[in-house]
């Protein structure tokens, strides 16, 4: 069987287990209070350029964006995210189960505009309705779109006239910085955004996200919040020791390597279905791609690969979703596409 189900299937990245297991015999304090947690947070500050802000070692994306927005919100106020961001769709009410709305709006391609934020304030009267306090994007979205430079930068201006916060989940933050169509560092990101994350689990990890929050408020006894939400680890250090090992390096890291691989494969896997004649659900220029193929041909692909159906069928079509990973090969797509050739 060959996978193409998700970015996180496999266990980490050679690199990232090798360091596991050089440090596992050492003795080092808990949750967080470690040596390799405060080496990984100095390295992902001199990445990002800033040192005025606090880096906080996560398990999952989850627990990340619940802790983050619960501890930047008062009670009455929301956040707003794109229909298929993550805390709307895949995050089974954790956002709302502390107690915040979510106003969720279409967007475009997966991506939220500064119309779209305009549109959530107006909703906002008084203090019968909730206040649109924060914006949530994802980089790169859920259906495998990137948000420009010039997008982000507008966002961070709707943000600034409302007086938002604009906090970004980077699960596949790795994909986005080395996606041939991207041109924003994450500097620029760091700049932009109140806080952000750089996600280990679907990018070489075996687990983690590094949480970076620039906003002194929003940090204001944050590992309270952290252990309150259930998102502090014992055993912390196992977080540190693997962006440590991922993000060595800067841009010449392996946690850049390993998303340029990625990427690098699904571009070969969206060329080949493009010569077949393909269309696809969205435009994604990552490691995720959501090509619409025939039912008969998918039920024949699934004997030999594992991958997810995707949005509602069209008639005999359907979009899947094929995501490609540090541990996809280049003989993997060419099977993919050899046996899709013999199906159409």
């Amino acid at each position: 069987m060959i996978y193409f189900h998700s970015d996180y299937g496999q266990g980490a990245h050679p690199k990232v287990m090798e360091a596991l297991n050089k440090t596992n015999l050492e003795y080092t304090d808990g949750y967080g209070i470690d040596p390799h947690c405060e080496r990984a947070a100095g390295i992902i500050k001199e990445l990002i350029g800033i040192d005025d802000c606090e880096v906080h070692f996560f398990v999952g994306g989850t627990p990340c964006n619940v802790t983050l927005i619960s501890a930047a919100l008062k009670p009455y106020e929301a956040a707003i995210a794109a229909r298929t961001g993550h805390i709307y769709v895949h995050e089974t009410g954790g956002v709302e189960a502390t107690g915040h709305r979510i106003v969720a709006l279409e967007g475009v391609n997966g991506k939220l505009t500064p119309d779209n934020i305009s549109q959530a304030y107006s909703e906002y009267q008084d203090e019968h309705t909730a206040i649109p306090k924060l914006v949530y994007l994802s980089q790169s979205t859920e259906i495998g779109s990137i948000y420009s430079k010039a997008e982000l930068t507008a966002i961070r201006n709707k943000c600034d006239e409302f007086g938002m916060l604009l906090y970004m989940d980077g699960a596949r933050l790795g994909t986005a910085l080395t996606s041939s169509s991207n041109d924003l560092s994450i500097r620029d990101i760091a700049s932009m955004c109140d806080a952000f994350y750089i996600g280990g689990t679907k990018n070489g990890a075996l687990f983690g996200e590094a949480l970076v929050v620039k906003n002194a408020a929003v940090n204001d006894h944050f590992r309270w919040m952290m252990k309150r939400q259930a998102g502090i680890l014992a055993k912390g250090r196992l977080l540190g020791v693997q962006f440590e090992a991922l993000l060595e390096g800067g841009e010449n890291s392996v946690y850049y390597q390993i998303a340029e691989h990625s990427n690098r494969l699904a571009y070969k896997l969206r060329d080949g279905l493009l010569e077949l004649g393909i269309r696809f659900y969205s435009d994604s220029p990552t490691n995720q791609i959501f090509p619409i193929l025939p039912k008969e041909a998918i039920n024949e692909l699934r004997r030999d690969f594992f991958f997810y159906d995707w949005a509602s069928p069209e008639s005999n079509m359907q979009p899947v979703r094929l995501v490609t990973s540090w541990g996809t090969t280049d003989a993997d797509v060419d099977a993919f596409l050899d046996a899709l050739r013999k199906l159409i």
